[in-house]
């Protein structure tokens, strides 16, 4: 009984380090084997295989020092196993024998226009012109995210099967347009520019603050996102919305180390040790925000949401907030970018700046309207509202409802303790 609970341990164990090394190397994994195999949907069946055969072999054997590189091998070796069936096996053999010729030590003639991160070649390649911009969303983040689909339904407000249809029709018109593992030209960085920056945003918000698990954050995720963001502004420094985005993902995850405590726990924006932010990331990001103004063409969506990124940045206190500022600017952005959850963000600084009654009329003009009926965050918005004036029950009973539809499970703790002290202090 002993020896099977401890083989249970194990097993577990080793399912926990597989889904983290999944987590962290999945992208890095598919773009390798999408340069290797030149097709984006093959390359992520050989990654999954390899995956399966991970979860098998490790119990036994152990995790390898370098797991990422074991499930590229693995997954290159299933490759050769089904070309070996192909009549265009040697063809494609002398191109992985050409690539291993090459070696690291190979530097080619230096182009401007060259991409040489895998990863972003790889969210270039899914935000590809032949798919729709919701295709592009939600195949780049199941590939280069590693979100499920119910992540990828709760951060696009849509039902799981829908996001799934989405991600096989779109690798589907990938093979059958025969997309190549290659750089766009610089003519063709424009129309996917909007569906590389919608995924990256997307991608950091899911670091920011994970939609589903046991931890309230994705840190890995969120860092990969600015690593691309920089990347990118390298790539096309004349485009401000990128220079806009990266402003914004450096002014919030110089945040990252203070919205967790050593147990994990959420720590809320008003409680934070403001001590502890990355001042570095801070002044990159001023940086970036200041050369979207320097290009001349104003501030965008992203720029602006990185300028009420700089308002709590710059500020001591949560009471020293320039909170009138931040409720202009999100005006701002509505206009430009409307989305109900704009208007839930500003009905969150307009409390802050005037007060929870006229907070409260635009949080119930968001529920009349429905489209956030299934997002936590607007019967939690609503229940410190309530909470504020003093309707204890009513905000019990919104801070519970919020938990139940929290995907986070740190996140349904921090609603269900804020409806328990609501309880105690009735």
């Amino acid at each position: 009984m002993n020896v099977a609970a401890t083989r249970d341990d194990r097993t577990e164990s080793v399912r926990r380090s597989v889904a983290a090394v999944w987590r962290m190397e999945s992208a890095k994994i598919i773009a390798t084997l999408t340069r290797t195999v030149g097709d984006f949907g093959f390359a992520e069946d050989l990654a999954q295989e390899a995956l399966v055969d991970a979860l098998a072999q490790w119990p036994q054997t152990g995790i390898p020092k370098n797991p990422g590189a074991w499930l590229t091998t693995v997954a290159k070796r299933r490759a050769v196993d089904r070309w070996r069936r192909d009549e265009r096996y040697a063809e494609r053999l002398a191109g992985i024998a050409r690539e291993m010729a090459l070696g690291d030590d190979t530097e080619p003639p230096w182009d401007p226009d060259r991409i040489d991160d895998d990863v972003l070649r790889l969210v270039f390649i899914a935000c590809h012109p032949v798919l729709a911009r919701e295709a592009q969303v939600a195949l780049t983040l199941r590939v280069v995210g590693g979100l499920s689909s119910e992540d990828i339904a709760r951060a696009c407000l849509v039902s799981t099967a829908t996001v799934q249809q989405r991600i096989v029709r779109a690798k589907k018109t990938l093979s059958a347009a025969g997309v190549q593992f290659e750089v766009p030209e610089r003519l063709e960085f424009g129309p996917r520019l909007a569906g590389v920056l919608g995924v990256l945003y997307l991608m950091f918000n899911e670091g920011y603050a994970a939609g589903r698990g046991d931890s309230w954050m994705r840190p890995e995720l969120g860092v990969e996102a600015v690593r691309l963001c920089r990347v990118l502004a390298g790539l096309v420094p004349d485009a401000s919305e990128v220079h806009g985005l990266l402003a914004l993902m450096e002014l919030t995850s110089a945040r990252f180390p203070a919205r967790t405590d050593v147990n994990g726990d959420p720590i809320l924006l008003a409680d934070q040790d403001r001590r502890r932010w990355d001042r570095s990331s801070i002044t990159r990001g001023r940086i970036a925000l200041r050369r979207v103004d320097a290009l001349g063409r104003g501030r965008g969506a992203y720029a602006l949401q990185a300028t009420i990124a700089e308002c709590h940045a710059v500020a001591h206190t949560v009471d020293d907030t320039d909170w009138e500022r931040i409720v202009v600017v999100y005006e701002a952005l509505g206009r430009i970018a409307p989305s109900p959850v704009v208007e839930l963000n500003r009905a969150a600084a307009v409390a802050m700046a005037v007060g929870p009654h006229a907070a409260l009329r635009l949080v119930d003009a968001l529920v009349a309207d429905g489209r956030l009926a299934r997002y936590h965050l607007l019967p939690a918005t609503r229940g410190e509202l309530l909470a504020r004036l003093g309707r204890r029950d009513e905000a019990r009973a919104e801070f519970e409802a919020a938990a139940r539809l929290a995907g986070n499970e740190r996140e349904r703790d921090l609603l269900l303790r804020k409806a328990t002290a609501i309880t105690l202090r009735t």
